[in-house]
């Protein structure tokens, strides 16, 4: 696996970043050099951006990343947030999955040795529910991604969330960018037992609703997944159906 320098330190074993951030300016200033660096080193990069940063390629076109020759090889994708993480209206914790999965197999299929990808998600989560499932899907991709070399950077905007699901979100990185430096994560939480905090929370909600008898349908399946054997070992790559839950076709064949 081979180091990628980011943020003032070098991306080694742990793939899966949290990088907070309090402005665009500074997600910027520490993201833009790292996909400059991807596209020269002939890397892929895929970012997946809200709707509301309009000015994303031209603000990539000023840190000195050729747009148009890198879209027309391919080595460039941007997606839009509700494009890959809520499409139907609502977070699907196994499509996101299958869908960031096929994403990395698709750069390789293209003959790219590594992905780089930066996901913004925090229009996404528009209710607690949505939430939760995301937190599910941060906390299952510390299971998938040890299959790959390709770099996942989970970037928020702090304005966008709350103190708590900032938290629990930085509870799913082993690594995170706090002040614009990568660092081991101290709040890092096994995902074994952060998924059954949020099975625990799910079964409560549930009594608390007067349903005990009822679970939300969100519960089980995680139990389900906590105990499968391949979430501890992963594949190393995953097979392209490793957690798909429905067909996601990508744009290039």
């Amino acid at each position: 696996m081979t180091p990628l320098p980011f943020a003032g330190s070098t991306l080694r074993g742990h793939r899966h970043v949290c990088a907070l951030f309090r402005t665009p300016e500074e997600e910027y200033r520490i993201v833009f050099p790292f996909v400059l660096a991807g596209i020269e080193s002939g890397d892929r990069v895929v970012c997946i951006i809200p709707d509301d940063r309009r000015d994303y390629l031209d603000r990539l076109r000023g840190a000195g990343v050729d747009v148009d020759e890198a879209q027309r090889r391919y080595q460039l994708e941007v997606f839009g947030t509700a494009e890959m993480y809520n499409p139907d209206g609502h977070v699907d914790t196994e499509l996101s999955l299958s869908r960031l999965v096929d994403t990395l197999m698709e750069g390789r299929s293209l003959g790219f040795p590594v992905t780089r990808l930066i996901g913004h998600p925090e229009s996404a989560l528009q209710s607690w529910q949505d939430t939760d499932r995301f937190l599910e899907y941060e906390a299952r991709l510390n299971y998938a991604l040890p299959g790959y070399d390709d770099p996942v950077i989970c970037t928020y905007d702090l304005d966008r969330i709350t103190a708590g699901v900032a938290f629990n979100v930085l509870r799913t990185h082993p690594t995170a960018v706090i002040g614009g430096l990568l660092q081991e994560n101290p709040f890092f939480v096994p995902p074994d037992v952060f998924l059954e905090e949020l099975r625990a929370r799910d079964e409560g909600a549930a009594r608390r609703s007067g349903d005990a008898a009822t679970p939300s349908s969100q519960a089980p399946r995680r139990a389900a997944a906590a105990r499968r054997p391949d979430r501890v070992s992963p594949p190393a790559p995953p097979a392209p159906d490793l957690y798909r839950a429905a067909p996601f076709v990508p744009r290039h064949s």
